[in-house]
């Protein structure tokens, strides 16, 4: 092969390597087809590695434990509502106790993209593009899912535009809370005439119909004033941990 024709295969290469890495156009129908065999090699793996497990440490005892898990973190989740509602009907005694949140059991398939340990493909039923939803993970909150061309997406607790509305300490102190592509996050927008505490505790508010009020986000580590607000950083509970399945809220009420 000549030196001209050799550089012709790089130059036709270095096209088409830029065309998929740059045009949504040839990405979507790439992504539809990685997400399809990514999805069937996870279900093989997942099968084989639970096949082996059954067989060789008491098959009834295993299965019956794994469903019992999955059921009794999603119930966790309902009665922490029933509580929290409680608590709120015995403030304001025009309040309706209504409870009956929504929440799947959903599954990591793989990184967006290497490098960014915040942003993961996620596997669920019935997706809502046009919609939010709130991400848990052992009845705390790890991020919101969104869509990305059109495909559900989650944003962990680190992302910078992973936010929901947040109350800071005993005095229910409103905020909103957002990833900084760190291991901690920020609480922004406090106002200042509330008083807050370091190892103040993060909770989730419901305001924004993300997630349920009152599921734990994190503690205050550190305080500081500016532009007539109060900042607050705080240390999760959940970060960067990356499990294979997470609960998802999809609807609050």
């Amino acid at each position: 092969m000549n030196k001209s024709k050799f550089l012709l295969l790089i130059f036709l290469a270095l096209s088409v390597g830029g065309a998929l890495y740059f045009t949504n156009f040839l990405q979507s129908p790439i992504l539809y087809v990685t997400h399809i065999l990514k999805s069937s090699y996870l279900n093989g793996t997942e099968s084989i590695r639970n096949t082996v497990e059954e067989h060789f440490n008491q098959r009834s005892q295993i299965i019956e434990l794994r469903n019992k898990t999955r059921y009794y973190e999603k119930e966790l989740l309902s009665l922490h509502q029933i509580a929290d509602e409680y608590h709120n009907l015995l403030r304001e005694e025009n309040s309706t106790l209504t409870t009956r949140p929504r929440i799947d059991l959903v599954r990591a398939l793989s990184y967006v993209r290497f490098g960014d340990p915040h942003k993961l493909w996620i596997e669920m039923e019935r997706f809502d593009p046009k919609r939010v939803y709130g991400l848990l993970y052992r009845g705390y909150t790890a991020g919101i899912v969104v869509a990305k061309e059109n495909r559900p997406m989650a944003l962990l607790n680190g992302d910078i535009k992973s936010s929901y509305a947040v109350n800071v300490g005993s005095s229910m102190a409103p905020g909103i809370v957002r990833g900084n592509n760190t291991r901690r996050l920020i609480v922004e927008f406090i106002p200042t005439w509330i008083p807050i505490s370091v190892g103040d505790e993060v909770l989730t508010s419901g305001l924004d119909q993300i997630f349920l009020s009152g599921l734990k986000v994190g503690k205050v580590i550190s305080i500081s004033r500016a532009q007539g607000y109060q900042s607050a950083v705080i240390e999760p509970y959940f970060y960067g941990k990356n499990p294979t399945y997470f609960h998802l809220i999809k609807e609050v009420r």
